[in-house]
């Protein structure tokens, strides 16, 4: 029997949170911890070297001395394609955590109801008005409409989807499989732009909306900046100005090779007034119809502007 005495002045035993911790068991057929830290790494490894740059034109291979590391970095990636697509995509087919909240764009008061006997059934959330929890924006056709709806959740990486994935689920009382029922193209670049973790569409930009607007009101036309990740002027940026010119951001989804990387300003005007400027670009200010910028949206592209 143990000594009481012993017991008595036995110390208890305090992990210190610099004591290392036993490393965890590989199984040997490479299914454990270690092979879940190894793809997380290479998650990683690919995502950095797909990576083109930060606000301020700078990449990841930019910020590091070490030899290996830059070669590492620098290597392309296995089967680039050419579409705007840079990174590897991860979890393309999976959902996102969280409830399912729905909302119809441009549909009818038929197609509305069915809408919502599929959030019924799918213990979903239905929204009216557009808000940063939405997750499936539903269109009646086969083509994204320039709804303010519609934009928002371009801009937020929603599923953009045609209403017969709507008759899909209600047929089998089950969520379908989203993919065969995305509008492509515009919709489908920024979901994958979200799911990559990437910046939002407008990131690095700035806009001030010169004069009044008759086809997309001044007001939806500040949600779009909001909700891609731009910033608002209040004030119309002079081209020679210090401050204009001393701003050294990058427009993320400029193209690498464009001009319009570090012309990240832009004064916007309503396209169906006498208004035509006579330069469009003046140092790092550009000037754009509402239509090129609606246009950027619906596509999710930074699109190039005749100078």
């Amino acid at each position: 029997m143990p000594d009481n005495r012993q017991r008595r002045n036995r110390q208890p035993r305090v992990r210190s949170g610099n004591e290392p911790r036993s490393a965890p068991a590989m199984e040997p057929d490479g299914r454990g911890a270690w092979a879940h830290s190894r793809a997380a790494l290479d998650r990683l490894e690919k995502l950095l070297r797909c990576s083109r740059c930060n606000i301020f034109g700078l990449r990841p291979v930019d910020y590091t001395d070490d030899e290996n590391m830059k070669s590492l970095l620098l290597l392309p990636e296995k089967n680039e394609s050419s579409t705007t697509s840079h990174c590897l995509v991860m979890n393309t087919g999976q959902r996102r955590d969280g409830p399912l909240v729905l909302i119809g764009s441009g549909l009818s008061s038929e197609q509305q109801k069915m809408l919502s006997e599929l959030a019924a059934i799918l213990k979903a959330k239905k929204c009216t008005e557009f808000d940063s929890t939405v997750t499936h924006v539903v269109v009646p056709g086969d083509a994204v409409q320039s709804t303010l709806k519609c934009m928002l959740g371009i801009l937020n990486g929603c599923w953009i989807l045609k209403f017969e994935w709507v008759k899909a689920c209600l047929r089998r009382k089950v969520c379908e499989q989203e993919e065969k029922y995305e509008i492509p193209e515009g919709p489908h670049r920024s979901r994958l732009n979200r799911e990559q973790l990437l910046p939002k569409l407008f990131d690095g930009c700035y806009f001030y909306l010169g004069g009044s607007f008759k086809h997309h009101p001044k007001d939806n036309l500040i949600k779009l900046v909001t909700a891609g990740g731009g910033q608002i002027l209040s004030r119309k940026p002079k081209p020679d100005s210090d401050v204009t010119q001393t701003i050294n951001t990058v427009a993320y989804h400029a193209r690498p090779d464009s001009d319009q990387r570090f012309c990240t300003q832009y004064i916007i005007y309503e396209d169906l007034s006498n208004y035509h400027p006579e330069r469009v670009r003046q140092g790092k200010v550009w000037k754009a119809p509402s239509s090129w910028f609606i246009d950027c949206v619906m596509s999710f592209e930074l699109l190039p502007l005749d100078s």
